[in-house]
């Protein structure tokens, strides 16, 4: 590696612990305290993906915390991203471009072979940084993935950098999970842990202080404070599939959206702003659910297997959900693969997501996609076809969609023209663009059409909610001693 600036490693007692908050918190902090950071997660699992300026993707939460850091997102802050299509195989993406794809048993083997990448991207990334704040992934204790571990202690090991390790006291056992992960790690990973970190604390955290000297008695670890619950972060997009089943629609309000909750779900940040408008209440629709009889507007998201959530949403009966959706006059909005979904036909000549063949579409708009090799990922900006506002997005998808329903485009791209398809009768629209509706504009012009107000500035809203954390952190962590133990 060229650079060698200082780094410092959160990894968690298990998944779920806070650990891409506490990064993109931290990341905050030290930038208002005037460092260069940038953020890092050498492997990341996830179907929600953000698009860099340089046409790769990256782990929706590192470009959150790049944004925390106020820097670009880069390629290399998530060199290994694998977004998962089935329970047993994902599609492997490395350095931002799609590697292939390989079962889960295939990748624990060969995954030690992309530590070079992940070690050249961790190199290029210091360049010119005062600080880089690496996140690990799920938890070091699990040791029976630690041979040929590039996410966790093999990374931290190889590019000797420093780990604090967080405990979630919200999910209880906080106690034996830290004192448990000492216990099974091996004298070299355990050096490594330099620290530990309480989180999601609710109540008076001067009732732990027992609790901090017992587990720093037993490992021998440095506390570095115990961190409240924080609201805040309600604010902020979500990167793990696990939050929408906390999802809670207001009540009372004036527009009421469904969506489909797919088995490869991707991108659902998409919903994001509209969760948060006062007057909007989004509604996550599980398996096993009908979709409900008063929804306004059904989207159907994005997918990562589109061919085979399109055969579970038909397995559910949303389908003859939808049917009598829009026979009661309301309306359908598709988003990249639920946009491929409300077509004629999706063929899949070359066999990308599965067997190579053709099924038939929901048929709800004049359109017929044909999965093909290539993968667009770029960012774009435009505007609403009909008025709705000016939008800033991108697209991230397999596939080329064409037919007469072209003719009456949903947006239009900057510098490349019509893009998506909106029914003949206005009720029924779909497109490729992700993040359309973090843009106020074109939110409050697309609420606009429903009769309904917007009352949120989304962008103002994401940075008051990562000030706040970053608030939190700076008075609950002794964020000194964390830059300490960095070298």
């Amino acid at each position: 590696m060229a650079t060698r600036p200082r780094a410092l490693m959160i990894q968690g007692t298990g998944s779920d612990v806070g650990k891409s908050l506490l990064v993109a918190a931290l990341a905050r902090a030290f930038s208002n305290r005037g460092l260069s950071v940038r953020p890092f997660k050498p492997q990341n699992m996830s179907n929600n993906a953000a698009v860099t300026a340089d046409g790769g993707e990256i782990g929706r939460a590192q470009a959150l915390q790049a944004r925390a850091a106020r820097v670009a997102p880069s390629v290399h802050m998530n060199p290994v991203l694998l977004k998962p299509q089935s329970d047993t195989g994902a599609q492997v993406v490395v350095q931002g471009r799609m590697l292939g794809t390989a079962q889960a048993a295939e990748y624990q083997q060969r995954k030690g072979s992309l530590l070079s990448a992940v070690l050249d991207s961790f190199g290029r990334l210091g360049e010119g940084a005062d600080l880089i704040l690496v996140e690990g992934a799920g938890s070091p204790a699990e040791t029976n993935l630690r041979a040929r571990d590039i996410a966790n202690m093999g990374f931290a090991l190889a590019a000797d950098v420093p780990v604090i390790l967080a405990g979630d006291i919200d999910r209880g056992g906080v106690i034996a999970s830290l004192v448990g992960t000492h216990a099974v790690l091996d004298p070299a990973d355990r050096s490594a842990i330099k620290g530990f970190i309480i989180n999601k604390f609710r109540g008076d955290i001067r009732l732990f202080d027992d609790g901090l000297t017992e587990i720093a008695r037993r490992t021998g670890w440095t506390g570095f404070g115990v961190l409240p619950f924080l609201p805040a972060a309600a604010r902020l997009p979500a990167e793990d599939g696990v939050v929408l089943d906390q999802w809670r629609a207001g009540s009372g309000r004036d527009l009421r959206i469904v969506v489909p909750m797919l088995s490869r779900i991707a991108n659902f940040d998409d919903f994001d702003p509209l969760r948060l408008e006062p007057s909007v209440a989004v509604t996550m629709v599980p398996p096993g659910r009908p979709l409900p009889l008063d929804a306004d507007l059904i989207i159907l998201p994005g997918s990562k297997a589109t061919i085979a959530d399109l055969a579970f949403f038909r397995a559910q009966g949303w389908d003859v959900d939808l049917h009598a959706h829009i026979r009661r006059g309301g309306r359908v909005l598709g988003i990249c693969g639920g946009y491929q979904m409300l077509g004629r036909t999706i063929a899949d000549p070359g066999g990308i997501e599965g067997p190579a063949g053709q099924v038939q579409g929901l048929g709800w708009l004049a359109v017929d996609t044909v999965l093909t090799g290539s993968k667009v990922l770029k960012p774009v900006t435009g505007a609403g076809a009909a008025g709705e506002g000016a939008f800033t997005g991108y697209e991230m998808h397999v596939g080329v969609t064409t037919g007469p329903g072209c003719d009456r485009p949903l947006l239009r791209i900057d510098g490349a023209g019509a893009e998506g398809v909106v029914s003949a009768d206005g009720r029924i629209a779909g497109c490729y663009v992700h993040g359309l509706f973090g843009s106020d504009g074109f939110r409050a012009g697309f609420l606009a059409g429903f009769g309904v107000g917007s009352g949120l500035a989304y962008d103002a809203s994401v940075d008051s909610a990562l000030d706040e954390c970053a608030a939190s952190v700076e008075r609950f962590l002794d964020l000194d001693g964390l830059l300490s133990v960095t070298g």
